[in-house]
Parts: structure tokens; C-alpha cells; sequence
């Protein structure tokens, strides 16, 4: 339409701009637009539907089940047996704990953790060796470890140790590795309490990396547990 009036008014007055052509350029600008929301909600619901981070972050053990379609429970079954899976998205989040006081949605993720078997374990662990790290001045937050290829964490997952998971010790703060070194040393509380939590990230992290993506792992190997993880991991040698 625009192209055919404009060749129409060929030879006319050049120096004034109708109206009709703006709003043209109006309507075409419009439908560009359309055609760029439209592709981009396009690609975004693919993605969304291709991550489907509902789905379970550690799988259920389902062998003391029959593999009829309607399984009957026996009596006396616990409650929590019942329950969903905890997600790959409320998992992640709930390593990484509440931020603060306020932090409604890290409290909820928490407290859907401490209902779930597969993971409850690992949040007090953590939580106890965050707290006794914390009485010598050394959180999570302050530590920038080297950030490992996924592929690395897999190697571990399989039962790698040594330098082929060595890429996991990435923590270089001389102050927090010393302080946690002597501790170990000294306080048997603290060794006892690293160790438990050390054999607990790794039992569960063996599950969780099974339904895990590349990039869900990466998320993982970012919160504070995994941090403490890596830290007390290289005090304790795993990975030398």
C-alpha cells in the first residue's frame, strides 16, 4: 500500500510528508513488533516447556513398590512416603537457603526440603556445618571458588576421586581454608560434623545429578552448600 501511493505521488510536492504515508510507517512498525513478541513467546514457551524444572531433583525409590498400576501401600506406610518428589527448582533453592528474615520463598522452599527424605539430611548437615564455619568469621557469601565444568561434578557423581574431580576444590581464600583446616585438627565436634555432612552431599548429589541438566548443576554448584562442600572437600583432601 505504501509503495504504491508513493509511486502516485511522484512529481507532487516532496517537501511536505503526508499523513496517510506516517501512518503507514505507523502500521508497518506496529506488525514488526507483533512478529517479534510473537517469536519470542514462541521460543520462550519451547524452553520452558523443554526445562520442565517441575520435575523430581532427586527420583523416588520406587523398588519397595509392586509394579502394578495401583499399587497397594502396606500398613503403617510414613506420610512423607506419599509425597511428591521435592522439585530440581525447589531443591537448588533450598541448598542455598533463605537470604534473610524476609525471604518468604526461601523459607518455602526450605521447608518443603525438610519434608522430603531423599534431602532432609543433607539440609541439616549443611546447616550445621554453615553454622559451626560461621563462629570463626567464614561464610559462604564472602567465597569466590573457580567455577567447575559440569561434566567434572558428573565425574565425581561416578565415583571419580583425585585429580580428576580437582577442578571441585576451587576455593582459594588462604584465611577460610586454614582456619577450617586447623579446626579440623582441633575440635573433634567440627570433624565429626564435616565428615557427616561431606557423605551426605555425596549420596545425594549421586541422585540429583541422574535427573540433573548441565545448567541445573552449575545452579547447584553456586549455593552455599555446595560452596561449603567445596571447601571442606579440599581441607579433607578429596580432591588432591
Amino acid at each position: 500500500m505504501r509503495a504504491v501511493y508513493m509511486a502516485q505521488q511522484q512529481g507532487g510536492t516532496m517537501g511536505i510528508r503526508p499523513a496517510m504515508v506516517e501512518k503507514l510507517d505507523e502500521i508497518a512498525a506496529a506488525q514488526r513488533s507483533t512478529d517479534t513478541k510473537l517469536a519470542t513467546f514462541t521460543s520462550s514457551r519451547a524452553f520452558a516447556a523443554s526445562e520442565n524444572q517441575n520435575r523430581a531433583a532427586v527420583a523416588p525409590d520406587i523398588s519397595k513398590f509392586d509394579e502394578e498400576p495401583q499399587p497397594t501401600l502396606a500398613l503403617g506406610t510414613p506420610a512423607e512416603d506419599l509425597k511428591e518428589p521435592i522439585s530440581v527448582a525447589d531443591f537448588i533453592s533450598a541448598l542455598n537457603f533463605p537470604e534473610n528474615e524476609h525471604d518468604r520463598e526461601g523459607f518455602r522452599t526450605l521447608r518443603r526440603a525438610l519434608e522430603d527424605r531423599a534431602t532432609e539430611r543433607l539440609i541439616r548437615a549443611s546447616q550445621d556445618v554453615l553454622t559451626l564455619l560461621s563462629q570463626d568469621g567464614i561464610y559462604m557469601d564472602d567465597l569466590r571458588p573457580d567455577r567447575a565444568k559440569p561434566e567434572i561434578w558428573r565425574k565425581f557423581a561416578a565415583g571419580d576421586r583425585g585429580r580428576a574431580v580437582a577442578g571441585l576444590g576451587g576455593i582459594r581464600d588462604r584465611s577460610s581454608l586454614a582456619l577450617s583446616s586447623g579446626r579440623m585438627k582441633q575440635d573433634p565436634v567440627f570433624r565429626d560434623a564435616t565428615h557427616h555432612f561431606l557423605r551426605q552431599f555425596d549420596k545425594t548429589f549421586v541422585e540429583f545429578e541422574k535427573n540433573a541438566t548441565d545448567a541445573e548443576i552449575i545452579l547447584m554448584s553456586e549455593t552455599r552448600t555446595a560452596r561449603a562442600f567445596m571447601l571442606m572437600g579440599r581441607v579433607t583432601g578429596t580432591f588432591d
